[in-house]
């Protein structure tokens, strides 16, 4: 029977002893073993009940089992949701409750504090190793499955966004949603069943899961599969591999280790950055190192990827590139209207990535999916003449003062051209006379002698003076999420 993600991305490799994972210390996987893998635990699924359309929550270590129920979940015509492994009980009662899900698996050291937010949801573990209740009876099971029907709008994931304001909301994400953007990139970024894949991102997530992932799995490219970043493991298996997704924290960890150099990336193709800005000194430091320039790209939950540098190309530090095809993404003020070229404006976006709506939540899907269809990212942005986009922050993240708006991103781009400033992060707190007043984290060099003074100096011949940061905070490092975005909801609750 058709099912539309399933049939294009998995199903052509059935049969195929092409290798798919390779992991340190353990056998090799191949591609129709994944499949095999895949299909017992659609029947797994099924024994407990699980039918088209059902969500199956997982919040589990990054295994290859993990992915096999992403597989088995797509051939059954459920809905996968995986979740943050650091997410709470209290967290995860969250989403359970509000995604009312068939099945729940966790790691086996978490069933007994989950097993009293469960609900109606069956609950199975799976642990670090592959052994668990899910695949406890796996070898008993048919290794082929008839494959549920699904068409290119039946939903195939649920991802839910962080939810740093208000509630977190469910991205409902269709098969084409997925498919479509995942033929986009391999062709975007030529990937091809000859490369390998470095993959230390969490499958968690849209970049490691959605991004990472499917799009090697659509060529029958091969995986070098990490539980997570290790440097020494990274770097040793730099020199076998061809292509790595990350955030930036692998490029400024990979760029404080002499043994990263030109030769040891010499047989690398592609390094790509996303899911937090990455800094122009981080591009130029690694290019002077390696010779390769990083490829920065622009996506988010609810979209999948947006835009992204060229392959062959102008890659632009500071930019997130131009739109991916058949994706269009405009620049506006509160009304939808365009913004002048190269002013700033809130980041819209239309096209086959972009999700179906909300979970639940159709006021919310209302008031950000415009009837047009463009959906409101919430990013601040401004385009260039040749459409290459620059993303200065959330609109969230904006701060008014004395009746001035102020963009953080200008502030830090100069607190980071300062020599021994590392990092920093420029939020709002709330001002009686101002509204909101100007605060600055700065993230210095242990070896450096900076004074708020030469911060401010520096600051002062370069902004105007309602621009100026109130104070400077100095922090060991900032505080971030798993995909390395900087919170600056905890600084600013930290600091108000």
């Amino acid at each position: 029977m058709p099912n539309h993600l399933y049939d294009h991305l998995f199903a052509p490799h059935a049969g195929s002893s092409k290798t798919l994972f390779t992991r340190a210390g353990q056998p090799d996987l191949s591609y129709d073993d994944a499949l095999r893998m895949a299909a017992q635990l659609a029947h797994v699924l099924v024994s407990h009940g699980v039918q088209a359309g059902d969500r199956v929550v997982v919040q589990a270590p990054k295994t290859v089992e993990m992915v096999a129920l992403y597989i088995a979940t797509v051939q059954t015509g459920a809905v996968f949701l995986p979740l943050n492994t650091a997410y709470t009980r209290d967290e995860v009662a969250y989403f359970v409750g509000d995604a009312a899900p068939r099945l729940l698996v966790c790691d086996p050291n978490r069933a007994e504090e989950l097993t009293t937010i469960a609900g109606d949801a069956t609950l199975l573990t799976l642990a670090a190793d592959g052994s668990g209740s899910l695949t406890a009876d796996l070898a008993a099971q048919p290794t082929r499955f008839d494959t549920v029907d699904r068409g290119p709008g039946n939903l195939a994931g649920l991802l839910y966004t962080s939810g740093t304001t208000g509630r977190s909301k469910g991205a409902m994400m269709s098969h084409d949603n997925l498919l479509s953007n995942a033929r986009s990139l391999v062709d975007l970024w030529q990937i091809t069943a000859d490369d390998r894949l470095i993959h230390a991102l969490p499958i968690f997530h849209t970049h490691g899961l959605f991004v990472a992932l499917n799009t090697t799995l659509m060529v029958g490219a091969q995986v070098y599969f990490m539980p997570g970043f290790d440097l020494d493991a990274m770097l040793s298996e730099l020199p076998r591999s061809t292509l790595m997704m990350g955030v930036p924290t692998f490029y400024t960890r990979l760029l404080s280790d002499e043994r990263l150099t030109a030769d040891l990336c010499a047989n690398m193709r592609l390094f790509i950055s996303g899911s937090a800005p990455l800094l122009a000194e981080t591009h130029e430091a690694f290019t002077a190192r390696t010779g390769h320039r990083i490829l920065e790209r622009y996506g988010m939950t609810e979209t999948n990827m947006i835009t992204s540098n060229p392959y062959t190309g102008d890659r632009r530090a500071g930019t997130v590139g131009l739109p991916l095809p058949g994706v269009e993404v405009l620049v506006c003020d509160d009304t939808g209207t365009l913004v002048p070229q190269g002013e700033i404006g809130m980041v819209e976006v239309r096209g086959p990535n972009v999700f179906q709506g909300y979970w639940q939540m159709p006021e919310k899907t209302a008031a950000e999916k415009r009837a047009n269809g463009f959906f409101m990212t919430g990013d601040l942005g401004q385009m260039s003449e040749d459409g290459y986009l620059t993303i200065v922050g959330r609109a969230k993240d904006l701060i008014i003062t004395g009746g001035y708006n102020v963009y953080p991103k200008e502030i830090e781009d100069i607190l980071n051209d300062i020599p021994g400033v590392l990092e920093s992060a420029v939020f709002g707190i709330p001002d009686p006379d101002f509204g909101e007043t100007i605060l600055a984290a700065i993230v210095p060099d242990a070896a450096s002698n900076l004074t708020d003074d030469t911060l401010a100096t520096q600051v002062a011949s370069k902004l105007a003076r309602f621009k100026h940061p109130r104070r400077y905070i100095r922090m060991d490092a900032l505080p971030r999420n798993t995909m390395g975005k900087v919170q600056k909801n905890v600084l600013r609750d930290q600091h108000a």
